[in-house]
């Protein structure tokens, strides 16, 4: 019962963390039903209401995932070769 006490303190509930995020509950709990945010489910039964508790380093893990990087460089386009001065251009 030592471990589980120490995760309620330490870990965050889906409101908590929408309002650090600014965001709606709602959006946070699709990351969690996706998959993409880790959560634990502490309701005493599995069949009823989930109690969401986030840990710490499933914070941490799902801020990485998300971290915004910067675009690759764009690879510069090539000139057209200049044609000859004897070839008559109709279509451009």
């Amino acid at each position: 019962m030592e471990s589980e006490s120490h995760v309620t303190e330490s870990a965050t509930t889906p409101p908590a963390l929408a309002r650090r995020y600014g965001c709606h509950v709602g959006k946070i709990l699709s990351f969690i039903r996706s998959g993409e945010l880790a959560a634990l489910n502490l309701a005493i039964k599995r069949t009823g209401r989930p109690r969401w508790r986030i840990t710490p380093e499933a914070i941490a893990d799902f801020e990485a995932g998300r971290k915004a990087v910067p675009p690759a460089p764009r690879p510069r386009r090539q000139r057209r070769p200049k044609l000859d001065s004897n070839v008559t251009e109709y279509f451009q």
